[in-house]
């Protein structure tokens, strides 16, 4: 049965962190505040587990889940490679609302879905996510909804809508609130693709919390398409 708790409350934070990290290691589903919108976490290289929670939010493997990172190291070490023209915007907007895709590394053993070789990666601008993610290592999250359902802005809206599915539900309270004066706001994160970043070119490939001109300003309007 799904247990929620409050981490507003240290007891229940230290609980509820405590349960987190066990159900992420037995392959388990967990729900976590993110800077953006609650997510669906679970562990990164667990390949059962990544398809627990595309099942639990009703996709197939066309739609493999994004993975958080607690630092740029850690998106190094799971990247074939970091092109200089990223490096401006993670250095700008990590930690964010940005998500950028690269050529995943060759030699994880992962299977996040029908990726085609490449990984969307996000390092969060929420305290007690990194502090999860320190703990334990990468995790594959994707938003905390059923599939052409309003992304969940609070952990009983990601309850509501995936009740048992998942073990562990984080209160965190509202999330997105640090771009509600942003357009944008109450959306996911921006997504760039960088994977063909060698031919002087990024894609904005999901509109977000970070908008399209924060991303022009920072990297300028002729590689951005």
């Amino acid at each position: 049965m799904a247990s929620l708790y409050d981490c507003a409350s240290d007891a229940e934070l230290l609980t509820g962190m405590r349960l987190a990290r066990a159900a992420l290691g037995r392959g388990e589903l967990v729900v976590v505040p993110t800077d953006t919108v609650y997510g669906i976490a679970c562990d990164a290289f667990d390949p059962e587990a990544v398809q627990r929670l595309l099942d639990a939010k009703g996709r197939t493997r066309q739609s493999p889940p994004p993975v958080l990172v607690k630092s740029q190291e850690t998106l190094a070490a799971l990247a074939e490679s970091v092109p200089d023209l990223i490096r401006p915007l993670l250095d700008e907007f990590w930690p964010g609302g940005l998500s950028v895709i690269l050529r995943a590394q060759p030699s994880l053993a992962w299977d996040l879905g029908e990726t085609r070789g490449t990984v969307a990666l996000r390092q969060p601008d929420n305290k007690l996510l990194l502090e999860l993610l320190e703990e334990t290592g990468p995790l594959a999250v994707s938003s905390a909804n059923l599939t052409g359902k309003p992304a969940a802005m609070s952990a009983m809206d990601a309850l509501e809508m995936l009740g048992d599915s998942v073990e562990v539900y984080l209160d965190g309270g509202t999330a997105g609130t640090a771009y509600e004066p942003r357009p944008g706001a109450n959306s996911g994160s921006t997504i760039v693709d960088a994977t063909a970043a060698a031919d002087g070119v990024l894609r904005i490939v999901r509109h977000g919390v970070i908008s399209d001109d924060e991303i022009r300003r920072v990297v300028g309007d002729d590689v951005v398409v």
